[in-house]
């Protein structure tokens, strides 16, 4: 095992250390196996184990230019326009799809709803930064911004967005016993791969700016994991995620999963 893969398989083993202790009590407290000892809202506060633990890897085994180097792209912010408009994009098609909900169902959606988040009181149009600021950057700086570039080294593209959308799914574990219903655990899983493939093209397109990702990751969430449309927005959405992802397979090919060539830890 070379040096590279022992401080990746450390970077993932910290970022689930760091997650799951909060992780790990929020799931004891609410299935009654030990007294609630974190309040709710801490959830907000696991998607910072892949992030902290991207600079503490990073800090350790790079030093202060390798930390530079993270936090140069994780602020990237100067890409084609194109690409802020792929950023922002969940948020276009959730307005697609809250028509096509309309059109099925004939209730409106109220916008409000988009504001209404778990453990929280309603945030109204808050409800954006806060996805963004907590899951988005949260998760993206770790997974797509540490991890990606240095699986796809000796891999394509495609075979490290399945690779590390199994290891991301594993992360989400403990959710399932205090947030998510059980249910819906494969269908979920189906999503998530397909979403880190499409983060994958993103990341690769966008040159390695972990903010995109970020960004589109925030917005997401933000109509997704919200009561709008009871469940039938985040339906269609994720659905339309999906055939997405399947369509850049065969677009640009496994290798980089992108017009661009893929990037690598240097």
């Amino acid at each position: 095992m070379n040096k590279e893969t022992k401080n990746l398989i450390l970077y993932f083993v910290l970022a689930y250390a760091i997650s799951w202790a909060i992780g790990i009590p929020l799931a004891l407290g609410h299935q009654g196996v030990l007294k609630p000892v974190l309040p709710d809202w801490a959830h907000y506060f696991v998607s910072y184990g892949p992030l902290l633990s991207a600079f503490i890897v990073t800090g350790f085994t790079e030093g202060q230019t390798g930390s530079k180097k993270l936090w140069a792209r994780l602020t990237q912010w100067r890409v084609q326009p194109l690409w802020w408009a792929m950023a922002v994009s969940p948020l276009i098609v959730g307005a697609v799809a809250a028509v096509i909900v309309v059109l099925v169902t004939g209730k409106p959606i109220s916008i409000d709803s988009l504001g209404n988040v778990n453990f929280l009181p309603p945030q109204g149009l808050m409800a954006l930064p806060l996805w963004l600021f907590s899951f988005g950057i949260g998760e993206e700086t770790g997974w797509r911004g540490y991890a990606l570039p240095r699986m796809q080294k000796d891999r394509s593209a495609l075979s490290a967005a399945l690779l590390l959308a199994v290891i991301w799914a594993l992360w989400h574990l403990p959710q399932f016993f205090y947030l998510f219903d059980p249910s819906i655990a494969i269908g979920w899983a189906l999503g998530l791969t397909c979403g880190s493939i499409l983060f994958a093209w993103l990341f690769n397109s966008a040159n390695g700016s972990i903010l995109i990702v970020a960004v589109w990751h925030g917005c997401f969430n933000f109509i997704t994991a919200s009561d709008a449309g009871n469940g039938m927005l985040a339906a269609v959405v994720s659905t339309l995620v999906m055939v997405w992802a399947i369509v850049l397979i065969f677009w640009f090919k496994p290798k980089n999963l992108s017009n661009h060539s893929k990037v690598v830890a240097s």
